[in-house]
């Protein structure tokens, strides 16, 4: 698989609006899909993806399913920015929030009321999202050179 930077970068930023992204193995051809397992796409109409679904289904061998994070890897991703940030009243509110229940929603609440740091944050979790899809490309790169 080669994929260029843009393509990347886009597939990284459709895992984490919750769809699911497709390389066809042949044509190079990117296809995206909704989560429908996911709570915020869960009984969505799936008439208006359906054609795709069907070309997925009918050539499933043919593709490859860039995987989503984890909710683990997510929050790793958090923790490691809350140690990068550099205001230590920021910082220690982002790590209170991280250890009290539902840190994804107290870390948001800290991060969209941090001033520049909500930006820096975006782009510390977009390049770690665009890490973590080269990743996937070079396992399975590796995976195949391997065979």
């Amino acid at each position: 698989m080669k994929l260029t930077e843009e393509i990347i970068r886009e597939i990284s930023e459709n895992l984490d609006l919750g769809m699911r992204c497709f390389y066809h193995l042949k044509t190079g051809e990117i296809e995206t899909i909704p989560d429908f397992t996911r709570a915020d796409w869960f009984g969505c109409d799936t008439e208006p993806w359906q054609e795709t679904l069907d070309k997925i289904d009918e050539n499933w061998g043919s593709y490859f399913e860039f995987e989503k994070m984890t909710s683990h890897e997510s929050f790793e991703i958090m923790a490691d920015f809350a140690k990068t940030v550099d205001n230590q009243k920021l910082q220690e509110k982002l790590y209170m929030a991280l250890n009290k229940s539902k840190p994804f929603r107290n870390f948001k609440w800290e991060i969209d009321d941090s001033g520049a740091y909500r930006q820096k944050w975006f782009d510390f979790k977009n390049q770690r999202l665009i890490e973590f899809v080269k990743t996937q490309i070079e396992e399975h790169n590796q995976q195949f050179t391997d065979e």
